[in-house]
């Protein structure tokens, strides 16, 4: 029997599925790319003694109250999502999130021993590192991995009740910058703010569900 063109488009459609998803070379770059971008803005946080939300937000403020490395904090701190992550967004994104939130952490404990800045306005390390940091999360987004914490709670929204990535991530970061007033000035919490605005608006505008069928 011929196929009829209901049959022909949905091999067509299948084929081309299989066409654009993501090979290992191509989630190992981005993965890479987007972790360091993350890592980059979190270099210009703690350089301008800023803060971002979510469980790195949390990772920031224990580390400037206890002292505590923030790529050893930000490990752990997210080890209570994975658990989360498995039973809401399969193995394949678990395992990717562990790896990113892993290489950032060995990223952050690296980075004050190839690079440093003698001098960082806060206003632009805000402005640049909420868009490396919603540069990155897109990244990662795209190819089914996080960097634990808010991200899989608002990447698992969207993809469950299509609610915007974006908005939920602004929300969460939103509130964990502001219970920061209790521990940093309130300049530099306004600048995180203006960071979180920065990232979520990117991520709001860029990440729609179905735009991008690369998965």
């Amino acid at each position: 029997m011929p196929d009829t063109p209901t049959s022909a488009s949905a091999v067509d459609a299948a084929a081309q599925a299989a066409t654009l998803r993501h090979g290992a070379f191509e989630d190992a770059q981005a993965l890479f790319a987007g972790t360091l971008f993350v890592a980059m803005a979190l270099m210009l946080f703690n350089q301008a003694g800023l803060l971002v939300g979510g469980t790195a937000g949390a990772a920031f403020l224990l580390h400037y109250v206890t002292g505590i490395s923030f790529g050893k904090l930000f490990f752990v701190v997210n080890l209570p999502f994975y658990w989360f992550a498995f039973t809401r967004m399969g193995r394949e994104f678990t395992l990717k999130t562990f790896v990113c939130v892993a290489l950032l952490s060995l990223l952050t404990e690296l980075f004050p021993h190839v690079m440093h800045v003698d001098y960082l306005n806060p206003l632009f390390a805000s402005l640049l590192g909420g868009l490396l940091l919603g540069t990155g999360c897109l990244f990662l987004a795209r190819h089914r991995s996080s960097l634990g914490g808010a991200t899989v709670v608002s990447l698992y929204l969207q993809v469950r009740y299509g609610m915007r990535a974006g908005k939920v991530q602004m929300m969460i970061d939103g509130t964990v910058v502001l219970l920061a007033l209790c521990v940093v000035p309130v300049e530099r919490v306004a600048y995180s703010v203006l960071a979180v605005l920065v990232m979520s608006g990117f991520l709001w505008i860029s990440h729609r569900p179905g735009r991008y069928t690369g998965g």
